[in-house]
């Protein structure tokens, strides 16, 4: 979480990152990866609308979301 996030961003950032978390990732029995989706939707809406603090703070949720699984992956 960013320390110049306001109210807004914060609340926003924590209920994304909920979602995130319900996500199905790539595994030997499925092909879909939800994650990768996710990341592919975020990164079509940034290029039409670029700079916009909302596809930003996604991009970072995504980046930790992919980070935390990996480490529980790793245990």
């Amino acid at each position: 979480m960013s320390d110049n996030d306001t109210e807004e961003e914060r609340s926003f950032r924590e209920r994304y990152a909920h979602e995130l978390r319900k996500t199905k990732q790539k595994d030997t029995r499925s092909t879909k990866d939800e994650l990768v989706e996710e990341r592919v939707r975020v990164n079509q809406q940034q290029m039409k609308t670029p700079g916009r603090r909302g596809e930003k703070i996604k991009q970072e949720e995504i980046d930790k979301e992919i980070v935390r699984r990996d480490k529980i992956k790793d245990k």
